[in-house]
């Protein structure tokens, strides 16, 4: 996965700390931001499982850590549930300045709460979708329900939330209790998603069912049965993701592009940004790119990634091929091929060249598994120089170029 560790600034001036995730073989139709849960960061197990699923489907996930939290500047103490939102706010200003505005917010346990509030300030959001998410926001106090009364009689107090230490002011509270979830939900008219497990201990089941009924259509609830709190388990995480990514696509769905047509053995189509090249091979569709150090972007192979991955996968079927037909206890062919261009000097072999030419230069190890005897293997070695690429690659070719006439 291909990821960057970026920082922004909040509306107080502190410096967030977040990771900006990519899909691994394109670049990202569309942006989410992915919330975490109260007193979490950005790197918890649930946080990093869906943001993957996401990018596997096209999507670019900004996750972030709230101010006071994991590595970002601030003071916990000095945060509420209305900064959270804030921070949310500050995160989709950072995409829209630096990428694109985002169109999907993800949120889990009062991040969800979270992110339905920020949704009902960004226009460019299109869906939003919450993990194990209380129904109102006040609803994390019974995580403080020792220290409440503290809180109250004397403005603040030290809490124990997830075995680490957390200094909680009657701000916080107070700020909670303000808040009116059933109004925002009423008014937001955005697509929404629940995910939410029936064992959820930390906030039960009835809270989804209450962020359903008040939510306006369209809106879904899926049953993450058998998960806690926290999607702990990578299967759960994953699951998740894979849904909400599923779900996304109807509401901020992937740009449809024109599949290449041809009568030719293959097609290749580049257009005017970067280097990667859509193939069409048959039925096969396939990506070709550069590296990044040369200017592209590394969603596929390059070409002469290709030509050696060629040259080995017509080597491995060849050794097969007469194997089987020589019922050889051949079970097994790996092939490992590097190229390069070496002077003829450096090939003993290219006498017939200038010395000061450069040429092609493809050097291939071959491991056999299977119970061969040496004769055997010895013939199989002979064998794989007879491989039709290999021949191919040996003799003089000839390319004829012609302009294809376009209607």
């Amino acid at each position: 996965m291909r990821s960057q560790k970026v920082q922004f600034k909040n509306a107080n001036g502190y410096t967030l700390s977040a990771r900006l995730e990519f899909p691994p073989d394109s670049h990202p139709y569309a942006f989410a931001i992915f919330a975490h849960v109260f007193t979490g960061n950005k790197n918890l197990t649930a946080t990093r499982h869906i943001s993957r699923s996401l990018t596997q489907h096209g999507i670019g996930v900004l996750r972030f850590d709230f101010t006071g939290l994991g590595e970002s500047e601030g003071d916990f103490e000095d945060t509420n549930f209305t900064s959270n939102v804030e921070d949310l706010l500050a995160a989709s200003k950072f995409l829209e300045e630096n990428y694109e505005a985002p169109k999907i917010l993800i949120g889990h346990s009062l991040g969800g709460a979270a992110v339905i509030f920020a949704a009902s300030q960004l226009e460019s959001i299109k869906a939003v979708a919450t993990v194990g998410a209380p129904s109102e926001p006040e609803h994390v106090t019974h995580l403080l329900s020792s220290k409440i009364e503290d809180i109250e009689d004397n403005g603040i107090a030290n809490v124990s939330i997830g075995g680490r230490n957390f200094t909680i002011k009657k701000q916080f509270l107070d700020d909670l209790r303000s808040k009116d979830m059933f109004t925002i939900l009423k008014n937001l008219k955005k697509p929404i998603l629940v995910l939410h497990s029936p064992q959820d201990s930390v906030v039960t089941i009835e809270n989804a069912a209450k962020i359903y009924h008040a939510a306006f259509h369209p809106k879904s609830f899926v049953s993450l049965d058998g998960a806690d709190h926290m999607l702990s388990k990578k299967v759960d995480a994953a699951y998740a993701g894979d849904l909400v990514a599923s779900w996304m696509a109807r509401y901020v769905a992937p740009p449809e592009k024109e599949k290449l047509q041809t009568d030719a053995q293959v097609a290749v189509r580049l257009g005017d940004i970067g280097f990667t090249t859509e193939i069409q091979a048959g039925a096969h569709g396939l990506l070709a790119d550069e590296s990044e150090d040369v200017g592209g972007d590394d969603f596929g192979p390059s070409p002469y990634q290709y030509l050696s991955s060629a040259l080995g996968a017509c080597t491995a079927m060849t050794l097969q091929m007469y194997a089987r037909r020589k019922k050889w206890d051949l079970k097994e062919v790996k092939v490992h091929i590097d190229h390069g261009r070496k002077y003829v000097d450096d090939c003993n072999e290219c006498v017939e060249f200038s010395k000061e030419v450069k040429i092609d230069h493809f050097e291939r190890e071959i491991e056999l598994v299977g119970n061969l005897d040496e004769e055997q293997i010895n013939r199989l070695l002979e064998i794989a120089d007879r491989c039709p690429v290999h021949r191919t690659l040996n003799k003089e070719v000839r390319i004829i170029t012609k302009l294809k006439a376009t209607v």
